[in-house]
């Protein structure tokens, strides 16, 4: 069997006893310093000012959407787009906190919205949140050109995509903020967790506020105190004291102490994904029956599993059972066509979905993913070029 994840931490062993020995001398296990530690870590690996880490990526994308709520940057009742291949919590903070998710087709080439999509439907959406997809993303001067020309602001979901470079510049760093994951099998572990990243310091506040109850006990003292004064509040009130919507959202210093140690391993991570990808891709190329993927605009593909998508029902049952017989785990891209989903239906509906997002609806009906993982062996390599060759 070859797994689309095969441990729960990269260097499992030594990780595993590293954090038994952290929670056997650990007097205090709740939200503090190992979760601080790896939010400064964090920052210079992302090259952003401010991170904020949560107890999972989904709390992150819900922290950010409630706290850019909170500051008045977007305001319930708007349309914000999205990816339309995307995964199911890009889309349930948006319908939870009263604003309209606005699905854009993606590109079959990058898997990421499409640039003339987006282009097209701009004039109907007052935020983008755009999903980088396994590693990809759309040309990102192109989307930015056209987000400052419309006044739309741009956030990122990177959760598939850390360590991934556009002409110089990781991926994650083309928005106000961005949101990651560090769950089991993403690119590195914490178990559960995630994280939003930002140059904004106003913003980062507020999500340590909507992180734990709207609350001021996490940000700097100067900035407690003028919480006080500017509410009337006394000394006394003042740790019971909530100032915005929030809720709890934090992390535990078992996750923070697991994201500083694995920190450590995560070039190596990424160096192994890119090779393994590398090898994936050029194989790919030779398979008349999947739709070539385009990264020339990329530096660094840091590819969280390998797509494929058919160019007919018939290939893509072919290499389904291929990967059956090789007991190769695979699995649909993504949350496929977020219209399609039933909350989606439920909460927003969607009619002539297949006109609407015709590639999209393509790689949820013809498309999966196989394993690209940073311990693949090259017994296991070997058999995984195979399929990608056809």
């Amino acid at each position: 069997m070859i797994p689309l994840i095969k441990s729960t931490f990269y260097r499992e062993a030594e990780t595993k006893k590293a954090l038994c020995e952290f929670i056997n001398s650990g007097d205090f296990l709740s939200m503090g310093h190992q979760c601080e530690m790896f939010e400064k870590k964090f920052s210079e690996f992302q090259q952003r000012k401010y991170s904020i880490m949560f107890n999972s990526g989904s709390s992150a994308n819900l922290a950010l959407i409630q706290a850019l709520l909170n500051l008045g940057r977007i305001q319930k009742g708007e349309a914000m787009g999205v990816s339309c291949l995307t995964w199911a919590t890009n889309v349930m903070p948006l319908i939870q906190l009263g604003l309209k998710p606005f699905p854009v087709d993606v590109n079959l080439a990058t898997l990421n919205i499409d640039e003339e999509e987006f282009e097209k439907n701009s004039n109907s959406i007052k935020s983008l949140f755009l999903t980088n997809a396994l590693g990809f993303s759309s040309d990102m001067e192109k989307m930015l050109s056209i987000a400052k020309k419309k006044n739309i602001l741009m956030l990122e979901d990177n959760c598939e995509s850390l360590g991934s470079v556009y002409r110089g510049t990781k991926l994650g760093n083309f928005s106000l903020a961005a949101t990651f994951s560090f769950f089991v099998g993403h690119h590195m572990s914490t178990i559960e967790g995630g994280m939003v990243s930002t140059d904004d310091e106003v913003l980062a506040d507020m999500l340590k506020m909507v992180r734990s109850h709207g609350w001021s006990r996490n940000l700097e003292k100067e900035k407690r105190e003028a919480l006080l004064q500017k509410n009337n509040i006394t000394p006394f009130q003042s740790n019971y004291s909530f100032y915005d919507l929030g809720y709890n959202l934090r992390p535990s210093e078992i996750n923070g102490f697991i994201g500083v140690l694995q920190l450590n391993h995560l070039d190596e991570i990424i160096k192994n994904r890119v090779a393994n990808f590398k090898k994936l891709h050029q194989a790919s190329l030779s398979n008349p029956d999947i739709y070539p993927l385009e990264i020339d605009h990329l530096d660094v593909v840091s590819n969280f599993a390998f797509p494929m998508v058919f160019k007919s029902q018939e290939s893509f049952e072919k290499h389904q059972q291929c990967l059956l017989q090789k007991k190769i785990e695979y699995r649909p891209i993504i949350g496929g066509c977020i219209a399609n989903q039933p909350f989606y239906k439920k909460y927003i509906g969607e009619e002539n979905v297949t006109s609407r997002y015709p590639n999209t609806t393509l790689i949820d009906k013809r498309g999966l993913y196989i394993p690209n993982n940073p311990e693949l062996n090259e017994i296991e390599i070997n058999i995984l070029l195979d399929i990608a060759k056809g």
